[in-house]
């Protein structure tokens, strides 16, 4: 259950991180945004980050084998890393709708999916 509720939070936070990372680039689709300036779009992106870690802090903390939970810290790592690159993937393709999925990109999340094998595997 802690691994389960790890991995939504994570999902959550990477939502996020993803639109404080790479939102503020599609502003231009929000013309009530796109008057921003550098320092306003760098408080937008601050204000969302804020969310961010609202959702990985608790996440780490509940998923992490040092306070109770199922991963060490390098199944966190590589666990957040496909999670982070899941939410991206998603949101380019579907919510900023810039980027097309192309075969290079489903042999990267091949390389991923090995990657968790290989940290998460008992040698």
């Amino acid at each position: 259950m802690k691994g389960l509720l790890c991995i939504l939070l994570l999902l959550v936070s990477n939502a996020f991180m993803t639109l404080a990372w790479y939102g503020h680039l599609q502003i231009k689709q929000w013309p009530m945004l796109a008057k921003l300036s550098l320092f306003g779009v760098i408080a937008l992106s601050w204000g969302l980050a804020f969310f961010e870690y609202v959702f990985q802090v608790p996440a780490n903390r509940i998923g992490s084998e040092e306070t109770g939970g199922p991963f060490t810290l390098f199944q966190l790592k590589i666990i957040q890393e496909v999670v982070s690159l899941t939410v991206f993937t998603l949101i380019t393709v579907y919510i900023f709708k810039t980027d097309k999925l192309a075969w290079n990109h489903a042999v990267g999340f091949v390389f991923m999916i090995i990657a968790v094998f290989f940290i998460f595997k008992k040698w």
